[in-house]
């Protein structure tokens, strides 16, 4: 049998993510998205960005995108510089 470190993988770890949808949301949709920042375009877009806590988190985040009936048009993680730890 082998012996192998198991290392924890990068989606268990809170990282950034931009989601980029079609459609115009204002910022009171904000708290709805879990304190995502909101930020319509001018091409009648809405990026929703923000810290998010890992992979189900996200897909909790993209469940609510589909629940809206928004198109879903991408889903980015952003490089981060240094450590972030989620405020409660």
């Amino acid at each position: 049998m082998l012996n192998r470190a198991i290392t924890q993988p990068h989606h268990h770890r809170p990282r950034q993510y931009q989601i980029r949808v079609e459609g115009c949301l204002g910022d009171q949709w904000a708290e709805w998205f879990e304190g995502m920042t909101i930020t319509p375009t001018e091409k009648g877009e809405t990026l929703i960005t923000g810290w998010v806590a890992d992979q189900a988190a996200l897909h909790g985040l993209l469940k609510k995108v589909r629940d809206l009936g928004l198109p879903l048009i991408s889903v980015n993680p952003l490089e981060s510089s240094g450590d972030h730890t989620q405020k409660e």
